[in-house]
């Protein structure tokens, strides 16, 4: 998929909810093997989730944002 100035925010709110996901999942699977119960397997992942959300989205949608700026910037010169 290509990134341009107008999907930029729906690209960066898929990859952050996606890595958060992620995260969330990962805890959930590191903590089924430590053994916890079901209470902290899940609150634990809700934590990491929302604590994911909290860091990647205010870097990953400026960094999206910035790339498709110079994407667009490299293509409008290269069709002067």
């Amino acid at each position: 998929m290509r990134i341009t100035q107008d999907n930029a925010g729906r690209v960066s709110a898929l990859v952050y909810t996606s890595g958060s996901l992620i995260s969330a999942a990962a805890f959930f699977a590191a903590a089924a093997l430590g053994g916890y119960g079901w209470v902290a397997r899940v609150g634990g992942s809700v934590w990491v989730f929302a604590l994911a959300m909290i860091i990647l989205m205010p870097t990953v949608t400026p960094f999206l944002r910035e790339r498709a700026s110079l994407s667009a910037a490299r293509s409008s010169h290269e069709h002067r």
